[in-house]
Order: C-alpha cells, then structure tokens, then sequence
C-alpha cells in the first residue's frame, strides 16, 4: 500500500491508477479504506479511485505529536492530500464523518463535483447513541482502550452502539478486525482517536453547510433510508441547499451503505459522474 509523508504524519492510501475519471472515497471513524472494497471493485475497472485511510481509529502509523490534531485538521489534512497527488477534477465521496463538506467550502479548486453519503450534518455532531458514546468514552482513563475490547468480541458487534447501528448486515469479521487492531494494540493510535474526538466543535458542520451553498458543482446527497444515526430530512437539507444538489434515497441499507447496498451505490456513482460529465462537455 502506498504511502505519503504529509504535514500531520504519514497517510496510507490505495489507488487503482488509470486514466478514467479520479473518484477520491472517504471513510469515518473507527474504519479504514476497506470500507470501499466493494464499491471500488466495481467503479475501478473505468475509474481511478483513491481511497485514503485517515487518522480515525484505523490507521496504523501514528500521526505527529506535535501537531494539532482534529477534524478541522484532518480538512487540512485531506486538501493537502488532494494537492500533494496534485489530483484534479475529483469526484470527492464521503461517508459517515462530514469533512468533505467543509473540504467542498474552503478548498473547492480540485473538485468536479461532490457526493456526501449519509453523514453527520448540521446539529447531528457527533451524530447519534454512537457518536455520543464515543465522545464520552474519549474523556475517561482507559475508555478507548475499554470501548475497542468490546467491540472485538465478534458476539457483541451487533450491539446498536456499535457496527449494528451502521449496517443492517453483518460485516465480515475479517474486515472488523482490520478495523480495531490498530485501537487494541497501539496506545499511540488511541492517543490519536482521543485526540481527533476531542476536537470536535459543535458548530463545525454548521459553518459547512453554508459554505456548502457556494459549491456551485455538480453534487448528489445519498441517503439510506433505513439510518439509524443520520436522520432522513438530513439528506433533503443538504441536497437542497447546494446549488447543483440532487438527492437519491436507497432502501434497505443504514449508514454505510457501501457495505448494505454497495451494488447500487456504485451503480449511483458510475451514472452520476457519466452525466455530469456530459453535462460539462
């Protein structure tokens, strides 16, 4: 897997290379770029599709001490990933967390266009039970060391403060335990999660969705209809307040709908870019 050296520490990222259209996917917390598996195994035979794993629980090489770290860093982080690569005219996907939203306000200059994939958004920060508990967990001694050993054990899971609240199928235990060993084993990875959950500010994604009403491009919200973190009007708000914004429910899928419905997401993806692209030429 490759590997870039930018300002907050060492990112690894996977890119299938090619000349087709650059999709960049991001993921949330407490996963890494194995979250798009599927999605990229499609998508990838006629687009390049970067997917980098950010420093959200899941990632295996600690960031820098000595540089704040948080989600108003990690936006930083991501603009200055997009620019290290020198990508352009991205496809910048997002779902879960809702960085791309303030990366689409601030640094738009790479982008083609934008599709945020049932996210946290506006007031819901950090969004839903799991959101909260985490955010709890990161202010007591031992609380992230403490939440990824329950999480490890396989029959707990489904637990609806846990993966049971973000896909209404099982992930494959396989792909899980990629996710939390990093948590489990490397106390300068949980220095990190704790680090990035207590910077959060509240009024983060609020500033994004205004800045969201001047990303004048191309930009498809999809939601599940079945979320039980993100709430459904969230989709119609934010395909409603960017100007080019158009909204696509699926059904039967909660919040990582690239592990619930990966199929049809990719399938959404593939046409949007196809028309929008069209649409430009």
């Amino acid at each position: 897997m490759p590997e870039i050296e930018l300002s907050a520490g060492t990112i690894a990222y996977e890119d299938t290379g090619g000349p087709g259209p650059v999709v960049v996917l991001l993921h949330g917390l407490v996963h890494d770029a194995t979250v798009w598996r599927k999605v990229v195994a499609g998508l990838g035979r006629d687009h390049r599709c970067i997917t980098p794993t950010l420093p959200y629980g899941s990632h295996r090489t600690p960031m820098r001490t000595d540089i704040p770290l948080g989600p108003d860093s990690v936006n930083e982080l991501i603009a200055e990933f997009l620019d290290r690569l020198d990508l352009r005219e991205v496809t910048l996907v997002e779902s879960d967390c809702g960085r791309a939203q303030t990366v689409a306000g601030r640094h738009p200059e790479r982008l083609a266009r934008l599709v945020l994939i049932s996210c946290e958004a506006f007031d819901n920060y950090p969004p839903g039970a799991p959101g909260k508990m985490i955010s709890l967990v990161c202010k007591v001694p031992g609380g992230v060391a403490l939440m990824a050993r329950i999480l490890a054990l396989k029959p707990l899971r489904r637990l609806p403060i846990g993966l049971g609240a973000l896909t209404r199928r099982p992930v494959p235990h396989e792909i899980a335990d990629g996710w939390l060993r990093p948590l489990l084993t490397d106390k300068a990875i949980r220095n990190d999660f704790r680090r990035y959950n207590a910077g959060v500010r509240k009024t983060e994604l609020l500033e994004a969705a205004e800045g969201l009403r001047k990303f004048d491009r191309p930009a498809l919200v999809v939601w599940a209809t079945e979320d039980r973190m993100m709430p459904r009007e969230h989709g119609r708000r934010l395909a409603e307040l960017l100007p080019q914004g158009r909204l696509l429910e699926i059904e039967d899928s909660c919040t990582l709908i690239a592990e619930d419905q990966p199929e049809r997401l990719t399938e959404a993806l593939r046409a949007f870019i196809a028309e929008t692209a069209a649409e430009r030429s």
